[in-house]
């Protein structure tokens, strides 16, 4: 994703220097030496030269700076506004549009982030620098947030700065409106041919092989994790002999207690599952906002697959053993995670 470049407004203040001062005349009383008969004249020598730093006229109120950067700001949201306009941006040919991405997405995702769930963010340096690889994590909390709270936790914090692509369910993509901003966000159909075509270009990709298991299961079962299904993400990572990045989210679970399913409604919906909260349908539209929950998002150590040959690929116990060794570094991670917890709010 390319972000925009703006040229910044230069303070014509700062292009010119200081004209030197006359000499002053001596103070009264004061002899100044004669240079000697025959004597050339004495060079006075360079001028004095100014320190290092900011001009006193230069104004000591940052006033200045302040107006520069609130004219760089307006610069960048017109110059914006205009590619927008005038259709002179990209998107990749899964219809990730990065400078969306960057600029407006990520800017309404972060305040929920940050502000919100507070989230914390351990082992981020885990993510290789460059190059492909698979980030593997649990699903929960009815709703999938805890995608998004991923994609910018990789975002905001990796020194790399690094862009996740997270593989989503068929649901997401035939809903109005989501489909549309899942797809600006990078966002492509959880299959095989689209995540090997993404670790071929060099992308950093997440799956969460629980799917609706773990996202739609009750409360009671919290943060135990569901079947990580046949192990297709091994698979994908074995041919492109990329790293599993396993990562572990805590909570997300508690955003909404999932008391209870009505199967009549998810069918007459096409829903996989219509939860039943506390707080919803009860309240309409109100129980629907999640409780302010404080998580932690923790990467752990990469498990190499580029030491296996290319037919490991189509090996199903390896396969399984390795299905097996991410699932339970994610699960042993979540008990961890939860006894140093000291509260599910705080």
């Amino acid at each position: 994703m390319a972000d925009a470049k703006v040229i910044p407004f230069d303070d014509d203040r700062s292009r010119g220097s200081r004209r030197k001062s006359k000499a002053e005349p001596a103070p009264a009383g004061e002899v100044q030496p004669l240079p000697l008969r025959g004597a050339a004249p004495q060079d006075p020598g360079p001028a004095p030269q100014e320190p290092p730093g900011p001009r006193p006229d230069a104004g000591d109120d940052g006033e200045g700076d302040e107006d520069g950067g609130l004219e760089r700001r307006i610069a960048s949201g017109l110059s914006f506004l205009r590619r927008r306009l005038t259709g002179d941006y990209e998107v990749d040919d899964f219809g990730y549009d990065a400078e969306l991405t960057d600029q407006v997405l990520m800017s309404l995702l972060r305040p929920v982030y940050e502000k919100y769930f507070r989230v914390d963010v351990k082992g981020v340096e885990n993510i290789p620098a460059r190059g492909g690889a698979l980030i593997v994590a649990n699903h929960s909390g009815t709703l999938p947030l805890d995608g998004l709270m991923m994609q910018v936790a990789v975002h905001d914090h990796h020194p790399a700065d690094r862009h996740l692509r997270l593989l989503a369910a068929d649901l997401v993509f035939v809903l109005p409106v989501v489909n549309e901003l899942a797809r600006k966000l990078g966002h492509t159909l959880a299959c095989a041919e689209d995540a090997e075509r993404l670790l071929r270009q060099g992308e950093l990709v997440g799956v969460m092989p629980e799917g609706f298991k773990g996202i739609g299961k009750p409360f009671g079962e919290r943060y135990k994790l569901q079947r990580f299904g046949r192990g297709g993400f091994v698979s994908t990572a074995l041919r492109q002999g990329a790293p599993i990045i396993p990562c572990s989210i805590v909570g997300a679970e508690e955003i909404y207690p999932m008391i209870g399913n009505s199967k009549t409604l998810a069918r007459l919906l096409g829903f996989p599952y219509f939860p039943l909260t506390p707080t919803f349908p009860w309240l309409g539209p109100l129980g629907a906002v999640p409780l302010p929950t404080k998580w932690t998002i923790q990467f752990g150590e990469p498990i190499p697959t580029d030491g296996y040959a290319p037919e490991a690929a189509e090996d199903p116990v390896l396969m399984f053993n390795l299905t097996d060794q991410v699932r339970e570094q994610i699960q042993h991670t979540l008990y961890k995670l939860l006894v140093q917890r000291r509260s599910v709010f705080f």
